[in-house]
């Protein structure tokens, strides 16, 4: 079992940073590929980033390529997505997920965090 908690969100100017952390329990982190979806209102749930088990290997949406950078630290139980250049079509609320294979296709997690709200002003 993995049990996983966003902090970071908030409201921040277009053209702004933000920094979403996810703190991960469990022994077992450090075996499963990390990612981040987002949910904005009205819309389906979509991928944002993934990274794999080693931190070796990345992939993101094309909509937030260049401008996110997904990263870990698994002696911290730690996945962490860096916003740059936010745009107000992010707005959206981020989850952070745990699952096999993540980087190499479209899978559904197997564990999911709460969400973290980010809002992003024009």
């Amino acid at each position: 079992q993995v049990q996983l908690v966003e902090t970071g969100g908030g409201l921040v100017q277009a053209g702004g940073s933000l920094r979403l952390s996810c703190a991960a329990s469990g022994r077992t982190f450090s075996s499963y590929d990390m990612g981040w979806f987002r949910q904005a209102p009205g819309k389906e749930r979509e991928f944002v980033a993934a990274i794999h088990w080693s931190g070796g290997s990345t992939r993101y949406a094309d909509s937030v390529k260049g401008r996110f950078t997904i990263s870990r630290d698994n002696a911290k139980n730690t996945v962490y997505l860096q916003m740059n250049s936010l745009k107000p079509e992010d707005t959206a609320v981020y989850y952070c997920a745990a699952g096999d294979y993540m980087v190499v296709r479209a899978v559904r997690p197997s564990y999911w965090g709460q969400g973290t709200q980010v809002t992003v002003s024009s």
